[in-house]
C-alpha cells in the first residue's frame, strides 16, 4: 500500500479540491473521472490520471469522493469494480458529496465489515471557495478517523468541523442547504417587492447588510447573483439544489417534522426547473418569483 491519495470525481467542485490537495498535501494524488478534460488540466499540477475506480482504490490508502449525489455514490461504491469490492482493510473512504444520511450510514457499516474506515465530509460554500481552498467541510466520523483526514481536508477548506459520528456531516450539510434555499427565496421575494415599490435593489440589499437581515446568503447569493441577475451554468445548478433539498425533506419525514418552509422552497425550485433554469445557478428561482423582471 502506498501513501498516495485517491480522488474520484473531478467536476465543478471536485476539480479545484483535487488541485488544492495535490498542491498542498505533499503526497501523490491519483484521480479518476468519466470526463478526461479536468484530468488533463489536473495533470499540470502532478495529479496522475487512472482509468477506473478500482485502479484508484488499488493504488492508494485513502480515497476522496466528490460526486453529484447518492445515486453516483452508490454506483462508485457498490458496482462491480467499485470501492466495496476493490478496497481492503486499513483503507479509508471519505465522501465529500452531499448524500442521504441513511445511505452514508449504510455504506459505513458495509465498509466496516471489511476493515475499511468511512467518513462523510460534505462541503459548503461556492466554487470560488473551492478554487481558493476556503470551503467549509462538515465531517461525520470517529475521532481517530477525523484526526487522520482533517489535515488533508484542510488543504481544501478554511473550516473543517467534526460534527459527530458517520452521518452527522450529512445532517449538518442538509440543514445548511435547507436554510440557505429558504433564505435565498426570501431574498428573492424581498428584492421583487422592493423594486416594484420603487426602491433600487442595490439600496435595499446594501441597507439590509447593516441590519438584522444580514447573512452570508445576502452578501453572496443576493449581491452577486440575484441583484445582477447572473445565473451561469457550470455552477451549483437548480437540479443540484433540488437534490439536496429532497434529501433534507426525506430526513424531515424520517424525524417527523413537517418542514413547511422547505416544502415551499422546493416548490419554487421545481417551478424554476420547469421554467427552463434547471442547469442554471439555482438562485435563478427569482425568475419565477418575478417573471419578466430584472432577475
Amino acid at each position: 500500500m502506498t501513501a498516495s491519495i485517491g480522488f474520484i470525481g473531478t467536476g465543478v467542485m471536485g476539480e479545484p479540491m483535487c488541485r488544492n490537495m495535490a498542491q498542498k498535501c505533499g503526497r501523490t494524488v491519483i484521480a479518476y473521472d468519466l470526463d478526461p478534460e479536468p484530468l488533463a488540466r489536473l495533470a499540470e499540477v502532478g495529479v496522475v490520471a487512472t482509468d477506473s475506480v478500482a485502479a484508484v482504490a488499488q493504488a492508494t490508502e485513502l480515497v476522496f469522493l466528490s460526486l453529484p449525489g447518492g445515486e453516483q455514490l452508490s454506483e462508485v461504491c457498490e458496482a462491480p469494480g467499485g470501492l466495496l469490492e476493490s478496497c481492503g482493510a486499513g483503507q479509508t473512504v471519505v465522501d465529500t458529496s452531499t448524500s442521504p444520511v441513511a445511505l452514508s450510514r449504510e455504506l459505513a457499516a458495509r465498509f466496516a465489515e471489511r476493515g475499511i474506515d468511512y467518513a462523510d465530509a460534505p462541503i459548503a460554500r461556492t466554487r470560488q471557495a473551492a478554487i481558493e481552498g476556503t470551503l467549509s467541510i462538515m465531517v461525520g466520523a470517529g475521532a481517530e478517523v477525523f484526526a487522520r483526514i482533517q489535515p488533508l481536508l484542510a488543504c481544501c477548506a478554511s473550516e473543517v468541523s467534526h460534527c459527530g459520528p458517520v452521518g452527522a456531516g450529512q445532517v449538518v450539510k442538509l440543514m445548511n442547504n435547507m436554510v440557505l434555499v429558504q433564505t435565498v427565496l426570501a431574498l428573492s421575494e424581498a428584492l421583487t417587492i422592493g423594486r416594484r415599490a420603487g426602491l433600487e435593489g442595490e439600496v435595499l440589499y446594501e441597507t439590509l447588510t447593516k441590519g438584522s437581515a444580514d447573512s452570508f446568503a445576502l452578501r453572496n447569493h443576493g449581491m452577486k447573483a440575484l441583484l445582477p441577475g447572473q445565473f451561469p451554468e457550470r455552477a451549483f445548478s437548480t437540479e443540484y439544489a433540488q437534490k439536496d433539498l429532497r434529501y433534507a425533506l426525506e430526513l424531515a419525514a424520517e424525524t417527523g417534522v413537517a418542514a413547511s418552509g422547505a416544502v415551499n422552497a422546493a416548490a419554487a425550485l421545481e417551478a424554476s426547473r420547469q421554467a427552463g433554469f434547471g442547469a442554471n445557478y439555482w438562485p435563478a428561482l427569482i425568475n419565477v418569483v418575478d417573471p419578466g423582471g430584472k432577475g
